[in-house]
């Protein structure tokens, strides 16, 4: 036998045990927006599903076997969304984290459902996709409806006797947040001057803004992404308005301050306590760190949902959804994020999310309870 011929065999026999090995692995996904103007969330969300695997993997894996990560990219797009989740669950994956999106993520969790596939979203805080009953629907942040209410009652104690608008992305996401953050508003006995939609991906938002300086607008609240509110912000500036912008965890990336560069100084926002300063976090971002990756966002909480699925099903003793699904619904999980449970709906049973400012040197940190930072 030639050498040749030696070595293709022993080739051959090598790719065999390789593909018989990758066949034994479980298959779990992620999916956001790993591509289009909303990848920056994506990214986050990958980046933290990628280490994770990592890390359960050294550890020993999931029930004695590896895990091997799935990525889908829904572009933020519902229709893209439901067509991954269909992709996904033709693989056979018995998890996925995600998605960003709650647009993604409500249509794909019907695909899902159908698939007998169990769903933890990190990161899509519309309250209706864990208010349809549905067993396999789970997310590791919280609702728009607990971020709006914090919102509205910032505003109203802080910018007492001003001139608000609301606008909003006309997305899920967007609406949802700023219909809930209007609700608490009005509770506290504060009617807004302005309420107006926009359309995502538009660039030129120099009427809307001529009309909100008409007004007289001093607080604008936007419910959107991060692409959109840099550049409304700019052409405030650009008008010489001086309108305080306030938003919701959509800006929670460093991305906008690539966008609005110094004028994004004092631009205020929601999100949950700073995942990165919590002690259970304290190894993993230092091993996000050393690759030069700045955990922000949801990048720990992508983390955490593999987390609570790797620990249920080694709880469980199967990778089976709905099992695994009621041994999450009904435990308690430790996570980068600290302990996590859910409850009935699948949303987590603590929640306090609280207000950041963005700083001239392009970070944001977290006000205290006196409003400073």
């Amino acid at each position: 036998m030639s050498k040749l011929r030696t070595s293709l065999l022993a080739l051959g026999a090598s790719l065999a045990l390789a593909g018989a090995a990758a066949a034994q692995d479980i298959a779990i996904g992620v999916a956001g927006p790993m591509t289009g103007q909303y990848a920056s969330f994506g990214k986050q969300l990958r980046d933290g599903a990628e280490l994770a695997v990592a890390d359960i993997n050294a550890a020993g894996g999931v029930l004695g076997k590896k895990i091997r990560l799935e990525i889908g990219d829904d572009a933020c797009d519902p229709k893209q969304a439901r067509a991954v989740a269909e992709k996904l669950a033709g693989l056979k994956v018995p998890f996925v984290a995600g998605h960003f999106c709650s647009s993604s993520s409500i249509p794909a969790s019907d695909a899902y459902l159908e698939s007998n596939v169990l769903q933890i979203t990190p990161a899509s805080t519309n309250p209706t996709f864990t208010e349809r009953k549905m067993w396999n629907t789970f997310r590791a942040c919280g609702r728009d409806d607990q971020q709006g209410a914090v919102a509205g009652a910032y505003i109203a104690k802080n910018f007492q006797g001003k001139n608000v608008a609301i606008l909003h992305d006309k997305s899920t996401y967007g609406k949802g947040l700023a219909d809930e953050t209007k609700k608490a508003l009005n509770k506290a006995g504060v009617t807004e001057k302005m309420y107006e939609a926009y359309t995502q991906g538009d660039k030129d938002f120099n009427a809307l803004v001529s009309k909100m300086k008409a007004a007289n607008i001093d607080v604008v609240y936007i419910g959107g992404y991060h692409t959109e509110a840099g550049l409304i912000l700019r052409q405030m500036r650009d008008q010489g308005m001086k309108t305080q912008l306030v938003s919701g965890d959509a800006l929670v990336t460093n991305e906008f301050w690539a966008i609005t560069g110094p004028i994004g100084e004092g631009v205020l926002m929601t999100f949950g306590p700073d995942p990165r300063k919590k002690p259970s976090a304290k190894a993993v971002v230092e091993k996000f760190k050393a690759k030069g990756i700045d955990p922000e966002g949801y990048t720990l909480y992508s983390y955490a949902s593999i987390q609570v699925w790797a620990q249920a099903a080694a709880k469980a003793g199967t990778t089976d959804a709905k099992k695994v699904a009621d041994t999450v619904r009904t435990g308690q999980w430790d996570t980068v994020l600290g302990p996590l449970s859910f409850d009935a709906k699948g949303d987590i049973t603590v929640i306090d999310y609280v207000f950041y400012v963005w700083k001239k040197d392009g970070t944001y940190t977290e006000l205290d309870a006196k409003g400073s930072s």
